[in-house]
């Protein structure tokens, strides 16, 4: 059973007990790691930014629904890059990882109402892995914005299973992602886990945690916003359409808070997804 922390006074103290459960099952879940006074921020921030609205990409699943994706490749200085900056989120990585961190690139995924497409079994390391990355020294966070339930298709986990390794990705059963009858295999032994999260919310996980969620199928919006991050020592040996090592200007937690820069999207290399090249032969990644 995986045990879930709280942020204490906007500091949030990375325990031996929170190394052991992460190397253990894949990832932590840290509740309120971001208060509503910066929801509040965030909200504004993703409504107002509209560079980031021009730079939407819809992924299609299987079945034709859809859900959109914005990733860019630098934090910035706008509200969501002070909070992929800050000691609570980019420090309690690095301490995860166990060395120093850079951001590898953010994304926000948005399932609207009743259309917001499921996304198969995958690993984030299962993509990453082409872009040059020798190892796992890698992870993702995911921060909900909006509530996060098993109505508008929250993140499904298997507790433990980046223990497994990297899984072959590729085109399986019809769909793209990790090898379908390897997954079903490790079911057998990793607990299913059903991730539900209020705002402000945070689920820290490795990068081999093999990971899915269904579609949106209630009234609501379901908007997250996941900034990964890679160890310096696990700087990518080839170019790619993710940054190799730049050092992260990491920001005290109260960043977010002082941001009032909603619309300033300066250096943030927002991707076109649509047309990568280093993507045509790759599994689009969406949560």
């Amino acid at each position: 059973m995986e045990v879930t922390y709280n942020i204490n006074d906007k500091t949030l103290e990375v325990t031996e007990e929170m190394k052991d459960a992460f190397a253990k099952d894949g990832y932590i879940i840290v509740r309120k790691l971001f208060e509503n006074e910066e929801l509040v921020k965030m909200k504004r921030n993703y409504e107002e930014g509209e560079d980031y609205h021009k730079f939407k990409f819809m992924v299609k699943d299987k079945d034709g629904n859809q859900s959109a994706q914005i990733t860019w490749n630098f934090p910035g200085n706008d509200v969501f890059g002070m909070a992929a900056r800050c000691e609570k989120l980019a420090g309690t990585c690095q301490q995860l990882l166990g060395g120093e961190v850079y951001h590898y690139h953010s994304k926000f995924v948005v399932k609207d109402p009743k259309t917001g497409g499921q996304r198969a079994w995958h690993q984030d390391y299962g993509y990453w892995y082409k872009n040059g990355c020798l190892f796992p020294d890698m992870m993702t966070v995911f921060i909900a914005i909006d509530p996060v339930n098993k109505g508008n298709g929250c993140l499904q986990v298997l507790q433990g299973s980046h223990r497994a390794g990297r899984v072959e990705h590729g085109q399986f059963g019809g769909e793209q992602g990790a090898d379908i009858e390897r997954v079903e295999e490790l079911k057998k032994f990793c607990p299913l886990k059903f991730v539900e999260m209020d705002p402000g919310d945070a689920l820290f996980f490795h990068c081999n945690l093999l990971h899915t969620s269904d579609i949106n199928s209630s009234d609501g919006r379901r908007l997250a916003f996941l900034p990964a991050y890679n160890r310096k020592s696990n700087d990518p040996v080839i170019d790619s359409h993710h940054p190799r090592y730049t050092p992260l200007e990491m920001v005290p937690n109260n960043a977010v808070l002082e941001c009032d820069n909603y619309t300033g999207m300066e250096g943030k290399g927002f991707l076109d997804m649509a047309n990568l090249k280093t993507l045509k032969s790759q599994v689009q990644f969406n949560k």
